[in-house]
């Protein structure tokens, strides 16, 4: 979950009195809207204070590589910005979610692509829940509805909450998992949220050579925004079909991947003018509360790895010799980023502060502007690439710690190590949705599909 400037919280749930975490405009409990019974006093809904400037721009103060960067040494272990070998990079992209249907959730995948989906309406911790274990109880004009989960009596309303009981039901993005030769990706709502708002997609094609291409694309929408699981949903089906049409076709990948961005960001743009969200004026946009989410992608093609992002979700390197070291890939658009960039706060100071995970870029009408972040590299040795949302690297934040959730066997077995990483963060305290991708180089040949 990435976060925005929050508006005033309640100290309790007005209708269960479960006390909410930080940053939650729905009830983890019972699902009721908090931000209907809390009316912000300093700022009105959807306001976003001016993030640090540093130079002018709120952005990150690094300059992008250019698109020949891959030719130099690559990144040093310790940081972003340095030269050095990605084998000491440490964060790399993320899954993208299962292409959105034209109602915006997750299409089937295409069964001819030697590629597998699996989706479940699975709770959490795991078990399936499903819409309850009865036959579907018989109402008034013949109308079928299912039987609630937890109770087993009442019956579920169009929402997906229990008209007896309240209890939300589990949905089909709770938990969603995919697999392709080279390539897969996890999901899961958590343990504290109502609803998944992240999403992933990966696919596979070719270049003109006939070499493979392996895409992965996660999002996590900003929960302080509008319908922000369709937001990352838009923009990860959107930024994986550019990459699918564009690299096929030969083109650059680092252009290829910035192309995506743009057009992943005019899809989740195209969700407030849908309505009525969006203000005429760019202006008016930035008070509009509009839908918005995060993005970052790894592709790789051929002997070259390229990652993108806007946000604070990440992607790491962890080479298969772990005596090597491994690196992370990107830098957070994030408050907290900002403070050190700016020499203001040491790391750990940093990100103790509550304000750390304050993003300062993102998908969206009202964001201050678009800067896709983009670096390629040529790592010397096997690896895989891990792309995921915080919710997973709240819980192994250093490339170190990183490397030590990823599984010995990964790059042979990326969809066990998905759901090994899913379950890392839920044993840790899942208060997020989790959602990782695991993109093993180099890319194994195979049949082209997507997921």
């Amino acid at each position: 979950m990435s976060q925005m400037p929050q508006p005033a919280q309640l100290s309790a749930c007005p209708t269960c009195d479960e006390p909410p975490q930080a940053g939650d405009r729905y009830c983890d409990q019972c699902g009721a809207d908090l931000t209907a019974a809390a009316t912000p006093a300093a700022q009105a809904p959807g306001d976003r204070p001016v993030p640090p400037q540093l130079n002018g721009a709120a952005r990150s103060p690094h300059p992008e590589p250019e698109p020949d960067d891959y030719e130099l040494a690559a990144p040093a272990p310790d940081g972003y910005g340095q030269p050095a070998d990605p084998r000491a990079a440490g964060t790399l992209g993320a899954p993208e979610a299962a292409p959105p249907t034209e109602t915006g959730t997750p299409a089937e995948i295409d069964t001819g692509t030697n590629a597998s989906t699996h989706t479940s309406a699975a709770t959490s911790t795991g078990s399936m829940a499903g819409t309850g274990t009865g036959a579907d109880p018989r109402l008034p004009g013949g109308e079928h509805r299912a039987r609630c989960a937890a109770c087993q009596e009442g019956t579920i309303d169009q929402d997906g909450y229990c008209e007896r009981c309240g209890h939300a039901q589990a949905r089909e993005r709770d938990h969603m998992e995919s697999e392709l030769e080279g390539i897969a990706a996890a999901t899961d709502r958590g343990l504290r949220h109502h609803r998944n708002e992240d999403a992933y997609a990966v696919s596979t094609a070719e270049l003109p050579d006939g070499s493979p291409i392996v895409i992965a694309v996660v999002c996590d929408g900003v929960s302080s925004a509008t319908r922000p699981d369709e937001a990352s949903a838009a923009a990860a089906h959107a930024a994986g079909e550019a990459l699918r049409a564009s690299l096929p076709r030969g083109a650059h990948p680092q252009q290829a991947m910035n192309e995506a961005i743009v057009a992943a960001a005019e899809a989740v743009n195209s969700l407030a003018v849908e309505t009525g969200a969006a203000a005429a004026h760019p202006e008016g946009q930035r008070h509009q509360n509009a839908p918005a989410c995060t993005i970052v992608s790894a592709v790789v093609t051929g002997d070259i790895l390229t990652i993108g992002w806007v946000g604070d979700s990440r992607a790491y390197w962890v080479p298969d010799d772990r005596t090597a070291p491994p690196a992370r890939l990107t830098e957070d658009d994030s408050w907290a980023a900002q403070m050190v960039a700016a020499g203001l706060m040491s790391e750990a100071e940093a990100y103790a502060d509550e304000r750390a995970h304050a993003i300062t870029g993102w998908l969206g009408a009202d964001a201050y502007e678009l800067e896709p972040h983009t670096a390629s590299y040529k790592p010397d040795r096997p690896g895989v690439v891990v792309v995921c949302t915080d919710g997973l690297w709240n819980y192994a934040e250093s490339a170190e710690q990183m490397a030590r959730a990823v599984p010995p066997d990964a790059r042979s077995r990326p969809l066990n190590s998905a759901q090994i990483l899913v379950g890392h963060a839920l044993d840790g305290g899942g208060h997020d949705n989790v959602t990782v991708a695991v993109v093993p180089f180099p890319a194994t040949p195979g049949r082209a599909g997507s997921a």
